[in-house]
């Protein structure tokens, strides 16, 4: 029959033993740059800010029935996933549509200071080419 464990009640500490204490002294704690499969989040956040090539940002007008067009091309090495994250994220930032077509995002309107401050927080280095 199993021994039953009484809980004080009368306000007195409760005594509590870990199973675990006496691994403590035989396992050496892993620093957090060795785990095994887990990035540090320290190199995750260096990794975003280093430089991942220049983009060019173009104001378009031509062929677009005089309507104002953000475009940001000269991506190289990054997928069309991420791209559509870029897109959102500048959508939403500029309170505007846009559209990833041909390997560049299109912003409507003249949103080219919000779109440099996003891509410059993602590691890019915009350039503003054209008029």
């Amino acid at each position: 029959m199993k021994e039953k464990t009484v809980i004080p009640t009368g306000g007195e500490p409760i005594v509590w033993t870990s199973p675990f204490a006496a691994l403590k002294n035989v396992v050496p704690p892993l620093a957090p740059e060795v785990r095994p499969g887990v990035a540090p989040r320290a190199a995750s956040l260096v990794a975003s800010k280093m430089n991942r090539g220049r983009v060019d940002i173009i104001l378009q007008t031509a062929h677009r029935g005089g309507k104002t067009v953000t475009v940001i091309t000269g991506f190289s090495g990054i997928g069309l996933a991420e791209q559509e994250t870029l897109a959102k994220k500048m959508q939403k930032t500029c309170g505007a549509g846009g559209t990833v077509k041909e390997g560049r995002i299109e912003i409507q309107g003249d949103q080219r200071e919000a779109v440099a401050r996003i891509l410059t927080n993602a590691g890019f280095r915009p350039v503003f080419a054209g008029g």
